[in-house]
């Protein structure tokens, strides 16, 4: 769950009044009928066809000691 003021970011596809399909159109806003109100203003009259959200890519901030010899020693032939 998202922190109560925090931005996602959507990913849209829309199809423009004169029929044109425009893909991957990225905005931020609270949730997705934020984001579709923002795609609107700047498209009038478009529909929208697809809305995804976008989850931000994990990051392992708990680096140990282990983890951190373990990077240093790999040799370039390792896979993991």
């Amino acid at each position: 769950m998202t922190a109560p003021n925090q931005m996602i970011k959507f990913a849209l596809r829309i199809r423009t009044r004169s029929g044109l399909p425009v893909d991957n159109l990225l905005v931020q806003a609270r949730d997705r009928s934020e984001a579709e109100r923002r795609i609107t203003q700047m498209y009038p009259h478009c529909e929208i066809l697809e809305c995804k959200e976008i989850h931000p890519a994990v990051r392992e901030d708990d680096m140990n000691f282990e983890s951190i010899i373990s990077m240093i020693s790999r040799t370039p032939d390792d896979k993991t």
